[in-house]
Formats: structure tokens, sequence, C-alpha cells
């Protein structure tokens, strides 16, 4: 069998024979760095744990209170469920939003980030979660397209997540996740 190599534009990322061997493509530091400071000027990002939004993302956008399901008390399996529900139904959103070879980034506060691809495998942590998890729980987490046109971002201590971008709202109304049912802020 011939295995053919192909490469992508963003560092360290190869395929063989058509499937990635390294989805989660971890910024440069010089990336990292570039995007936040956009993150932080165009979203006046303000991390906070009692100022409340710590970012304004521009409209349209939909704020999730997603309380209910960090706080959870009940049934482990119900939650997982309700979890891997609000996983697939972001993938499926993402690829609606990106064609098979774009990559968007996956950025972790204080901590590594990535390029994705939603068409590619995502690999799961020891922990059973995406490298970077899409329900924020201690750090805040954003799934947000290479020019900031669309994005998911959650936010840890206000337990919301905001979706914003025409197309992006239009591809969760069309699978909407279960975690979604409580309208924080609309714009």
């Amino acid at each position: 069998m011939n295995k053919k190599w192909y490469n992508y534009p963003y560092k360290g990322t190869a395929f063989l024979g058509g499937i990635n061997i390294n989805n989660w493509i971890e910024l440069s530091e010089s990336e990292e760095d570039a995007v936040w400071k956009k993150v932080i000027k165009d979203f006046q990002f303000k991390p906070s744990i009692s100022k409340f939004p710590s970012f304004f993302v521009p409209s349209p956008f939909i704020t999730y209170d997603i309380s209910p399901y960090l706080n959870w008390s009940g049934n482990l399996e119900k939650y997982e469920e309700v979890y891997k529900d609000l996983e697939e139904k972001s993938l499926f959103a993402f690829q609606e939003v990106t064609n098979d070879k774009e990559y968007f980034y996956a950025l972790d506060w204080q901590h590594s980030c990535y390029w994705v691809n939603p068409f590619l495998d995502f690999p799961r942590d020891k922990f059973n979660e995406w490298v970077i998890p899409i329900v924020p729980d201690g750090d805040y987490y954003f799934f947000i397209q290479k020019e900031l046109n669309w994005g998911f971002l959650g936010h840890p201590w206000e337990e919301t997540v905001t979706v914003f971008g025409k197309e992006l709202i239009q591809a969760f109304e069309k699978n909407k996740p279960r975690m979604f049912n409580t309208i924080l802020r609309i714009g």
C-alpha cells in the first residue's frame, strides 16, 4: 500500500492517507500571544470571577445559563448524556460553519491553545474530555473562528456559554443542545 503524507499550513500537522494524526495542534507562542491580544482588544476581555460579562462579543449573540449543569447533583449518567449531547451538537455546528480543511482556535485562558478541525478526530484526555473541554469548568474555554467572525465562549464563573455569529447561532438552532435551555442575554 502506498502511503501519502499531506502537510497542512499549520505547524505540526500531518496526514497519513487522509487521516489526521494530530488534530489538536498547539499554537506557537507568537500565535497564542497574537490571538489573545486580539480577543482582549476586540471583545474587551477582562477575566473576572465576579464582574460579568467578562467580554463583549459582536451581535448577534446568545448567552446561555448552564449553571444547573455545572452544579449538578443528580444522576451521573444523565449528566454525562447531556454533556455528550453538547459535545456532539457543538461538533455538528462547527462543521456547518467550516469546510473540511479549515481550522479554528481552541483557546484555554492561561494554558496551551490549539488549532482544531471539527471534521477530524477529537481525541480525549484521561478524564474522557476533549483537550480543551466544551464546558467551562474552572477556565475560560473559547472556540473561535480565525478571523473572530463566530465563536463559542465558555465562562466558568458566570457559568455561561455565549455563541456569537449569525451562522453559528443558526447551526446551533438546527441541533440545539439540551444544555441550551435558559437564555441569559441576547444581542
